[in-house]
């Protein structure tokens, strides 16, 4: 059985939102296209408490981007971003979401963020994801969406520890960072995540 993982797929991350990816908007015919061709469809969003220590915003003298140590670990500052209950933490109007058979969100705990599906970034607490998938007897995961050197490539690591055949497709996910993304793709190949883009899946008939 197989599960697609539509990773942050929202506003603030599309063109134009307080923390855009470049060109994220891209991907959504794509995953609307493969949405169909698997047993399960579940989405996550990043849904943050107002005042998350992720945020720039909230450590005085700081600016987006910079790093920091946050109770012991290291933490990109953001701007503020995918707050609960604002549009910009709403999935994009554009997802076909009826396929979509749950949704779960992360980085609610305001002291840790988490870029991965399966748990926050210090692995302290588990969104249910993995438990939730087995459940489901899914023992193949493909992952798409935003962004593909955070929250695609940690949410992959997560699927591939806790045992899922795990792919990424890689022209249904944006990324920061070109290099950002090259060097995670690199890291995850190396070690045993599949790399793969959708024509293998949809054929080479499909064109966003």
């Amino acid at each position: 059985m197989k599960a697609l993982l539509l990773i942050d797929i929202q506003n603030d991350f599309l063109p134009g939102g307080r923390l855009a990816v470049p060109d994220g908007d891209a991907i959504i015919p794509l995953v609307n296209a493969l949405q169909p061709l698997f047993d399960l469809v579940v989405a996550t969003q990043d849904w943050h408490p107002v005042g998350h220590q992720s945020f720039a915003s909230s450590h005085a003298g700081r600016t987006s981007f910079e790093q920091i140590d946050l109770h012991g670990l290291p933490q990109v500052l953001w701007p503020d971003h995918c707050t609960q209950a604002s549009p910009g933490a709403e999935l994009a109007p554009a997802l076909r979401t009826a396929r979509v058979e749950a949704i779960f969100r992360k980085g609610t705990n305001p002291e840790i963020d988490s870029y991965s599906a399966f748990f926050d970034n210090g692995h302290r607490k588990s969104t249910g994801l993995a438990d939730y998938l087995r459940g489901r007897q899914i023992t193949e995961v493909y992952l798409a969406g935003l962004a593909g050197d955070y929250c695609v490539y940690y949410s992959a690591l997560d699927a591939l520890a806790a045992g899922f055949t795990t792919f990424v497709i890689t022209d249904a996910t944006r990324a920061i960072s070109a290099g950002g993304f090259a060097a995670a793709l690199s890291d995850l190949e190396a070690k045993g995540v599949h790399l793969l883009a959708s024509p293998s899946l949809l054929g080479t008939e499909f064109s966003a």
